[in-house]
């Protein structure tokens, strides 16, 4: 049996893992004009808008889990 200490730290570390996969995304977003969407690819050429749009819910997945990972590891917190 765990406690709610522990939870919050393998939450936390979970969340600390996902930084760099969702930051890699939007490097080679930015780098190479192209996101994932399910199986398929957006090109930026082909609607930028969409790609625009895209980018920036990734961008804010980025922050709210770099927040969440914080709030857990250090305690800071926000959640209450």
């Amino acid at each position: 049996m765990t406690t709610f200490r522990s939870d919050d730290g393998l939450v936390g570390l979970i969340c600390l893992l996902l930084l760099p996969l969702i930051g890699a995304r939007i490097l080679r977003g930015l780098r190479d004009g192209r996101l994932p969407v399910y199986r398929t690819y957006l090109r930026r050429e082909e609607n930028q808008a969409k790609f625009a749009l895209l980018l920036g819910l990734h961008s804010l997945s980025f922050i709210l889990v770099a927040v969440i990972a914080a709030d857990l590891l250090l305690q800071l917190g926000i959640r209450d």
